[in-house]
């Protein structure tokens, strides 16, 4: 735990899934999912891995603003900080300076979190938690109207009973997961019936759509894959904050014979009360609004946008004590690979509770990771190596680093 973290590197690390469309949706016809990826050096040479996702430009300046946050982690030691973890997350969020550009939004938000990120990953591979240890990572400041630090202890006591058993279970059977792969919005009609064929033999059985652009089209593509996955399989939309509320309550009105089970980002995350009814936002304070706001059906936290894990612990929490399900987002590069870890901790040692609960999952990029995610069955199986599963393939990395990668060079001289 003596580690001192001498480094800090990070880099602009960019896939072109453009090319053929993967994670197109509504408000974003063509990402290609990228990442401000972050290596913490240890004088022991132990390394810690954090990344928070893009899509393609303006990864520049999160890689910026992480360099900007170095010289905070730099020099210290990681029993330093996570003796204090609180006062770290402080440390980094509340610059007398640079928290003028943030700290809980936009570009200092995601270095923050890639940073955050790092940390715990590099923590999670010298050590093991308890209970009093991972309350003592929260920041509870403009939440203890919500959730106080006695209460939230308090939680993860009571879940230590059958906790072995949930273990033993998730280890056997995995966690729920539902399938977005099947239908962004720029895929055509062919590949969508390909895909939902593909994974109804997989034993796939929930399905996220991407709508948001055209209603007839989006009547037309809904129905296609209601009829694909038949009346009994699970289907929900996603719009990606593209409409005004009152275009929202009429959009999906329209939609409503395809059944869908939720609605998800249908107007601005910061508009508390239109959002009321919706549960997805981007950071903890605004989930707390949210809570006090309306009763909640579905919490869907989103391991990009929400920022670093000790965030999401608190929505955890948070969620838990309203009662209200998790069902996180995980679209995007080494997004899945870390919202399996707030799965599976929120089902072992927080709600031990898997009713109407489900992961998002898509089947992009894995094979860029030194410990890619694993599905069996539609479910998430548990990691089984230390860390946040976050460390990529050296090779990859040097392949797709922007601008100077191969990858990009043969891209930019097409």
């Amino acid at each position: 735990m003596l580690h001192k973290i001498i480094n800090l590197t990070v880099r602009d690390v960019r896939f072109p899934t453009s090319l053929e469309q993967h994670g197109s949706d509504a408000m974003h016809s063509d990402p290609d999912y990228s990442a401000a990826y972050v290596v913490l050096d240890t004088d022991c040479g132990l390394k810690g891995f954090g990344l928070t996702f893009t899509l393609g430009k303006g990864t520049e300046i999160v890689v910026c603003a992480v360099k900007a946050l170095a010289g905070l982690v730099v020099g210290k030691s990681l029993q330093e900080i996570v003796s204090n973890f609180r006062g770290f997350y402080r440390l980094l969020t509340s610059d007398g300076q640079m928290r003028w550009l943030g700290p809980e939004k936009g570009v200092i938000h995601l270095a923050t979190a890639a940073v955050l990120n790092a940390v715990w990953d590099l923590w999670a591979r010298a050590e093991g938690k308890d209970p009093k240890r991972i309350v003592s990572c929260i920041d509870f400041r403009y939440i203890t109207d919500v959730l106080t630090e006695d209460e939230a202890l308090d939680i993860l006591v009571k879940a230590q009973e059958g906790r072995q058993q949930r273990e033993d279970q998730m280890l056997k059977e995995g966690y729920p997961a539902y399938t977005t792969s099947c239908a962004w919005l720029g895929y055509p009609d062919q590949q969508l019936k390909q895909l939902c064929t593909d994974a109804l033999k997989s034993g796939w059985t929930k399905f996220k759509v991407k709508v948001g652009a055209d209603l007839e089209d989006d009547v037309r593509r809904c129905r296609l894959i209601r009829q694909m996955i038949g009346p009994n399989n699970t289907l929900m939309i996603d719009a990606n904050q593209r409409w005004d509320v009152d275009e929202a309550i009429s959009w999906v009105s329209k939609l409503a014979e395809v059944k869908p089970l939720w609605i998800e980002e249908p107007t601005s995350p910061d508009d508390i009360l239109g959002h009321a009814t919706i549960a997805k936002c981007h950071n903890r304070v605004m989930f707390k609004q949210l809570l006090q706001a309306s009763a909640l059906q579905f919490v869907q936290i989103d391991s990009c946008r929400l920022g670093s894990v000790n965030e999401n612990l608190a929505v955890l929490l948070m969620a838990h004590k309203f009662q209200v399900p998790v069902c996180p987002h995980a679209g995007g590069v080494g997004l899945c690979e870390l919202v399996q870890h707030l799965i599976l901790f929120d089902y072992i040692c927080v709600s031990a509770n898997l009713s109407n609960r489900m992961c998002e999952y898509v089947d992009h990029l894995h094979e860029h990771f030194a410990n890619p995610v694993v599905i069996q069955d539609a479910h998430y199986m548990p990691p089984k190596d230390p860390g946040y599963s976050c460390e990529m393939l050296e090779s990859s990395v040097k392949r797709h680093q922007f601008p100077e990668g191969d990858v990009w060079k043969l891209h930019q001289n097409k």
